[in-house]
């Protein structure tokens, strides 16, 4: 894998390939994201529109296999800067890491590590005190949990961060087969850099 950091208006020419990539990973566990490239269009535009976004593309020679976004959290959706304001703090501190996609064929090759790195450097260059993410909290007996799913946890610790308690948000999106969205609770997750 090669890999290439763009930002804001830089990151249109790949918007197809980061949708490709969230509709289907996002559809694994424990996202179950029953996506459509009408959304994807709207949403990935925000990256597209600030100048001091970040999106990290893993190659494998001219096709696109990973991505990963970030941008200020105050340009990201409301609801990702609702949990931060709830409890008094300001998200303009926090660089927002959006998420990380990737092909399972090209997993476990480091590409993690690079995603991050790239993101906090960025974040850093911009003159931000700390990075932050998100993720889905599911409850352990979901009827779709994979019986040797192995979360993230440790991968996301190993890196410096850790859970921000009480930094819980909700973001609506429709579960694999339905067609109505719900709110999902979201876990923040968040270092120093």
């Amino acid at each position: 894998m090669e890999f290439r950091t763009v930002s804001g208006a830089g990151i249109a020419p790949y918007l197809e390939d980061v949708a490709r990539l969230r509709i289907a990973v996002f559809r694994e566990w424990p996202y179950l994201y029953e996506g459509s490239a009408e959304y994807e269009a709207r949403y990935l535009q925000d990256y597209v529109d600030c100048p001091d976004s970040t999106l990290v593309l893993a190659l494998d020679g001219d096709r696109v296999v990973g991505a990963s976004t970030a941008l200020p959290l105050v340009a990201a959706e409301p609801e990702f800067q609702a949990p931060f304001r709830a409890q008094g703090l300001d998200p303009v501190a926090y660089y927002y890491l959006a998420e990380s996609v990737l092909e399972p064929a090209f997993r476990g090759q480091g590409a993690g590590h690079r995603f991050f790195d790239e993101r906090e450097a960025a974040a850093r260059r911009l003159g931000f005190s700390h990075a932050t993410f998100c993720a889905v909290v599911r409850p352990d007996d979901h009827p779709r949990r994979p019986p040797r799913y192995r979360s993230l946890d440790g991968f996301w610790e190993k890196r410096g961060y850790s859970r921000a308690e009480g930094v819980i948000g909700y973001f609506p999106w429709p579960d694999i087969g339905e067609a109505q969205e719900s709110l999902k609770p979201l876990q923040f997750w968040w270092r120093r850099l």
